[in-house]
């Protein structure tokens, strides 16, 4: 089961680090502005994750709702609200939230979104069709992730989207790396995670056993690695 005191803690660390360290840059990161080398490859590796997660979703949204959970700025839900969606975008950094508010296009081709501040497993959020979670999970261990995902799957009808940080070997120097830097400077850690692990957290878990894994599939652009999977109603 999952430990609150941990999803906690590792969820205020992600609030404080958006909405004060790394607001501008992550302004700038989801814009066209010009970036460094490494963060094009990034911004590369993140548009192409959303247009997968976008792959798995109806073409045709229509009265569908849908959960972005850590929406950040934004783009997903727009995509989503194009199809005509209606989305629930959250996130717990206020200052993102209020970034993808004035990015949204006042035309949203017939759907709706609603951007809140907080926490995706807050039940006031409602009931969903379908949920996606890019990289929103990537902070968690398996037994967090697995324990989120549970309490989403309570208020959700068709199927969960989501990434988790794969356990490669680049990917895991990367992480050793990054505790060398002072804790000042540090962000949140990313959790690599393996897939064989997740899979058996996920079938064990008496919440989902009306879940299975469907597809998956895994973006490598530079410093961006990142894996997304489908969890599907039996």
């Amino acid at each position: 089961m999952m430990s609150l005191a941990t999803y906690d803690e590792r969820r205020g660390r992600l609030e404080t680090y958006f909405d004060a360290t790394a607001v501008d840059a992550w302004a700038q990161l989801t814009s066209d502005a010009p970036v460094s080398r490494i963060r094009a490859t990034v911004r590369q590796g993140r548009d192409r994750m959303r247009d997968l997660i976008l792959s798995w979703l109806p073409a045709d949204m229509t009265y569908a709702e849908l959960l972005d959970a850590g929406c950040g700025t934004g783009a997903l839900s727009v995509a989503a609200a194009g199809r005509g969606a209606r989305v629930v975008a959250v996130d717990v950094a206020g200052n993102l939230v209020n970034l993808a508010r004035e990015r949204a296009p006042a035309d949203l081709g017939g759907g709706l979104i609603d951007f809140r501040v907080g926490d995706m497993l807050d039940p006031a959020l409602g009931a969903f069709t379908h949920v996606a979670a890019m990289d929103s999970l990537i902070h968690y261990p398996t037994r967090d992730i697995v324990g989120v995902l549970a309490g989403l799957a309570r208020r959700t009808a068709g199927s969960i989207v989501f990434t988790f940080a794969p356990r490669t070997p680049a990917l895991s120097v990367m992480w050793a790396m990054g505790r060398l830097f002072p804790r000042a400077d540090r962000a949140p850690a990313i959790e690599p995670v393996t897939e064989a692990a997740l899979r058996k957290a996920i079938g064990a878990h008496p919440e989902l056993e009306e879940w299975q894994v469907g597809r998956t599939a895994r973006i490598i652009s530079g410093f961006y690695t990142s894996q997304a999977m489908e969890l599907v109603r039996r």
